[in-house]
């Protein structure tokens, strides 16, 4: 039987909320946050708009899962993001014990594996999924803002 609801399906959620964040000129990163094959939080960069560094797209998702589950702890849940999590948003995901984390391209100079960032003993992560798609997105941002400048 086929799944409709698999890794790639919610990552492409999580492109079209990169997507968004690209419109607004946020750099492009999206993320969901799913339990039982339901998106309970959609989440985007937000950190130019709220001038605000912590406001990158998993921060934000936490806070709305969070509010969803009316509890801090998100066991049980996955978390699709467009980018490997920074250290700062890793402590936070360690910390809302998040069962799962599934990213699409690597961050190999500010991402949480490079960083060595612990992650809670049960979190599982992998990455991966419509990582060119992202990488592409990700490109396109900074190439057309170098233009700009």
């Amino acid at each position: 039987m086929i799944k409709p609801y698999d890794d790639k399906y919610f990552m492409q959620r999580a492109l079209q909320e990169a997507e968004a964040a690209y419109e607004k000129g946020e750099i492009p990163v999206g993320a969901v946050i799913v339990i039982e094959d339901r998106i309970i939080a959609r989440a985007h960069n937000l950190t130019e708009l709220l001038n605000d560094v912590t406001a990158h797209a998993e921060m934000q998702a936490i806070t709305a899962a969070a509010n969803f589950l009316g509890g801090k702890y998100l066991k049980n849940c996955t978390l699709y993001v467009t980018l490997e999590p920074c250290q700062m948003c890793a402590g936070a995901l360690y910390w809302s014990q998040i069962s799962k984390i599934v990213y699409a391209a690597r961050d190999e100079d500010r991402g949480c594996i490079n960083l060595k960032t612990k992650l809670h003993p049960k979190t599982k992560i992998e990455g991966g999924i419509l990582e060119e798609e992202a990488s592409k997105l990700m490109k396109r941002f900074f190439v057309e803002r170098r233009n700009l400048n």
